[in-house]
């Protein structure tokens, strides 16, 4: 079961390492509304959908906070190299926290890759999906938490 709605958002501590500098809930709170989205090396859905998650971050970078978990499902996932060479692969510029103790996976009680999580600007959970596709409904509920009214 992962968090639920309104859910407060953990805090991001925990990390092996984080890559493209590092991120405390501190500076997100009270900033804007934040994506957090959950994905690994060995998850075939989650490099599919990282050009979508990268043009969302791109499109919103003024109004949303993206960070990356890396979330390892296996011990072949936990080789630090190859996960900095496949975010580079994929264009991965937003802070990752490389959660190879599965730290932030357990706060968040994540069982999914690729995972999105979508706090508003007080750090609560909005929005939570998982698995392939769906982008159209995460740009939808990403919109209604930034206030951007749907063009009909």
């Amino acid at each position: 079961m992962a968090l639920k709605l309104r859910s407060e958002m953990p805090e991001l501590t925990g990390a092996t390492e984080w890559l493209n500098g590092e991120v405390v809930k501190g500076d997100l709170i009270g900033d804007k509304p934040t994506l957090i989205h959950f994905w690994s090396i060995s998850c075939g859905l989650c490099k599919e959908a990282m050009p979508n998650v990268n043009e969302f971050r791109d499109q919103y970078k003024d109004e949303l906070n993206v960070i990356a978990v890396h979330m390892p499902r296996s011990e072949k996932d936990l080789n630090i190299d190859e996960i900095k060479q496949v975010a580079d692969e994929h264009g991965i510029t937003q802070p990752i926290f490389v959660d190879s103790e599965h730290k932030l996976t357990d706060a968040f009680e994540n069982e999914y890759v690729p995972a999105y999580y979508v706090f508003d600007k007080e750090g609560q959970l909005r929005h939570f999906q998982a698995g392939g596709g769906g982008m159209k409904m995460l740009t939808k509920r990403v919109n209604r938490v930034l206030g951007i009214k749907e063009e009909k």
